[in-house]
């Protein structure tokens, strides 16, 4: 889990109603320079004095962390001194000896706060490597939630959190979203294949995503919201044409698959910039970027099969040999070769969809 900070230093007249909206979203910490914005705080929420280039106080009642910067004495003769707060370390970074100093604070410091100045990543790909085995947390300052969305996958691993200075009400949430948007695991499930048959013409889809998918990893793909199955990425060698790492080919374009944020979309709504869940054969997952969808007409197979508790899933495909889905296992079965009583893996939603939104209704789907 993603830590988010809120910094209130500059904070105008919307300052209650931010803090409000902090203690609601469950923000991680309340950063300030002064304790009395503190007060009222619950015991979840960490207050953090921020004290980069200002003295020091004679105590710190009221704050949980003090930041410091480089022209305080070091944070552990200052753990000593007050055992009841934890100390970090606050660094600008603007060139070599700055980017020198974070990384030696993101490695042995409690915490550490990171401003970087310049608009490049690479400095903080250099902190975060350099801290790879610390025990402490980095937090790096973000202008915006889009940033902070981009610093939370540095590297894949990204900051342990990102500090912001909300403009408005809203951003606390946005940012709390931001953080959590890992999506987790989803329980798969054993289908079993009931009948497979030859449906004619039609629109496929291929996802051509940003990314190389795994060899035991696709998405999932169904003409109900009730159950989807695991296509395959093309990353298994196929006569007469390279192996598309980036690809599924993925089905009909009136499938469901499912997306950030436990939405779902039909093919046909994915565009480039987009973002569509990739999942493994562990129902491990991860978000994942559209670059593209291609849409063309080809012969149709659809393939019906059933879950343990007796949902049945249909899935349109391409009807192709090279056309894949995944079994137990990461077994890679073609789709033309499929018969009665075959294995594939599935998932099956606990709810039904509008609009992409999970929502409890009744909703018939044949």
């Amino acid at each position: 889990m993603k830590l988010c900070w809120l910094d209130l230093r500059a904070v105008g007249a919307a300052k209650q109603a931010i803090i409000e909206e902090a203690v609601h979203q469950r923000v991680d910490g309340v950063v300030s320079d002064d304790v009395a914005d503190f007060a009222g705080l619950p015991p979840t929420v960490k207050k953090v004095l921020l004290l980069a280039g200002r003295k020091l106080p004679e105590e710190f009642t009221g704050a949980d962390v003090v930041i410091v910067g480089q022209e305080h004495p070091s944070t552990a003769e200052l753990s000593l001194a007050h055992p009841e707060v934890e100390f970090g370390t606050f660094v600008e970074i603007v060139d070599k000896p700055t980017l020198d100093l974070a990384c030696d604070a993101a490695a042995k410091e409690r915490w550490s706060v990171l401003l970087f100045r310049d608009p490049t990543k690479i400095p903080l790909e250099i902190v975060l490597a350099a801290a790879d085995r610390a025990t402490g947390s980095n937090i790096t300052v973000a202008a915006d939630v889009e940033e902070a969305e981009i610093i939370f996958g540095v590297l894949e691993h990204g900051s342990d959190g990102v500090m912001l200075a909300p403009k408005a009400v809203g951003d606390a949430t946005a940012l709390k979203i931001a953080a959590t948007a890992e999506p987790g695991n989803l329980e798969l499930v054993e289908l079993t294949v009931t009948d497979t048959t030859h449906v004619g013409m039609g629109e496929r889809a291929c996802v051509d995503t940003c990314t190389h998918l795994r060899e035991d990893e696709g998405i999932l793909v169904g003409s109900h919201s009730k159950g989807m199955i695991l296509c395959v990425s093309e990353t298994h060698p196929l006569p007469y044409m390279p192996t598309r790492p980036f690809r599924v080919n993925a089905g009909a374009i009136h499938s469901y698959t499912v997306s950030a944020g436990g939405r779902t979309n039909y093919l046909s709504e994915l565009r480039s910039g987009g973002k569509v869940l990739a999942v493994d054969i562990k129902g491990d997952t991860r978000v994942v970027t559209v670059g593209r969808v291609k849409i063309e007409s080809r012969p149709l197979l659809s393939i019906n099969a059933v879950a343990p508790n007796g949902t049945v899933v249909n899935l349109i495909l391409q009807d192709d040999w090279h056309v894949r889905v995944l079994g137990p296992g990461g077994v890679v079965l073609n789709s033309t070769e499929l018969k009665a009583g075959d294995t594939v893996l599935g998932y099956l939603p606990t709810e039904d969809w509008h609009v992409g939104y999970p929502i409890a209704e009744f909703c018939l789907e044949k």
